[in-house]
């Protein structure tokens, strides 16, 4: 089942919300002090494309992130989630996005210059995710510039897929990042 969310201000603030699950879900088990930056945005030129993660889905996590952002009943019974389209519990959309963020950021978000992003343009969870699945992204760079305006800093537009072991894509998003250019001077704060 696809779910499709537009380009508006509350998609953006409900995926930053959600996403940032993935951090504090684990931020006592792992903190991240900063690290070196070794990824500019030179370092992602278009038509790259990198296969990484590996992110076992479990049921306690599950049911932890629906408890909290996504109290929907096949998000948190057994009996209710067989009743729906998903026919068992399946993980929320948004835990996805989660996910998601975190594989990204493990792969190479929190090496690199990273200065925050401007939003997701698409986003769709075709299929769904369920306990016990193992995740794994798919990015393809599709465009990339400096900005006019800023140029220590550069625009990096991505294609993304998660898929699960069995290689059915379980949710699709295309959005952009602004880093730092490597041999800018530091960028001044956005207004």
């Amino acid at each position: 089942m696809a779910v499709h969310a537009s380009p508006d201000a509350s998609l953006c603030s409900a995926l930053r919300l959600v996403c940032a699950f993935a951090v504090t879900e684990t931020a006592a088990a792992s903190p991240a002090p900063r690290r070196a930056v070794r990824f500019y945005w030179e370092d992602f030129p278009v038509h790259q494309a990198r296969e990484f993660g590996h992110y076992l889905v479990t049921r306690q996590a599950v049911l932890d992130f629906a408890r909290q952002f996504d109290p929907q009943p096949f998000h948190l019974d057994d009996a209710a989630a067989e009743q729906s389209l998903f026919g068992k519990l399946a993980a929320s959309g948004w835990h996805t996005c989660a996910m998601a963020m975190r594989m990204i950021c493990d792969e190479y978000l929190l090496d690199s210059a990273s200065l925050g992003s401007p939003g997701i343009e698409r986003l769709a969870w075709p299929n769904p995710v369920f306990p016990g699945d193992t995740l794994r992204m798919r990015s393809t760079v599709v465009a990339a510039r400096v900005l006019a305006s800023r140029t220590a800093v550069g625009l990096v537009r991505t294609r993304s897929e998660v898929l699960n072991q069995r290689e059915e894509i379980v949710l699709t998003m295309e959005g952009a990042g602004f880093f730092g250019r490597r041999h800018a001077a530091a960028p001044a704060p956005m207004a």
